[in-house]
């Protein structure tokens, strides 16, 4: 059996996937709908639709409704989907000296899944200092 590689898609769904699997019990049973999918690169459409000029600057997306504006009597919309996008991921890890792969997709895939339980950017930032 080959190794997988360590930057491929799949190793990188799967550390996701670690990194979902240890959530603590108040957010594991919310996190579990949540669809998970890895791709290259972001959509040129999902860029212009969020105005983004640099494929580079997007490394991880959550397409969804938050549980925080969720309704019962809202009709039934597409699920809740965590996107990562590998190219980006790559990148960003170049620049960041002592930081695995496997903590850079653990630290995006906790700041998207964030945005699914309802924190705002602003919210995640009060208690994150990554991204300084």
């Amino acid at each position: 059996m080959t190794p997988l590689d360590p930057h491929s898609l799949d190793a990188i769904e799967a550390m996701a996937r670690d990194t979902i699997a240890e959530f603590p019990a108040p957010f594991a049973p919310l996190a579990a709908p949540v669809m998970l999918r890895v791709a290259d690169w972001p959509d040129a459409t999902l860029l212009r639709d969020l105005n983004i000029d640099d494929p580079l600057d997007l490394t991880g997306l959550y397409d969804g409704i938050p549980l925080t504006q969720k309704s019962v009597s809202d009709p039934a919309p597409l699920p809740d989907t965590v996107w990562l996008f590998r190219q980006p991921i790559l990148d960003e890890l170049a620049t960041r000296d002592g930081i695995t792969l496997q903590q850079l997709v653990a630290h995006i895939t906790v700041h998207e899944f964030a945005h699914h339980f309802g924190w705002s950017d602003d919210d995640i930032a009060t208690i994150d200092r990554w991204w300084e």
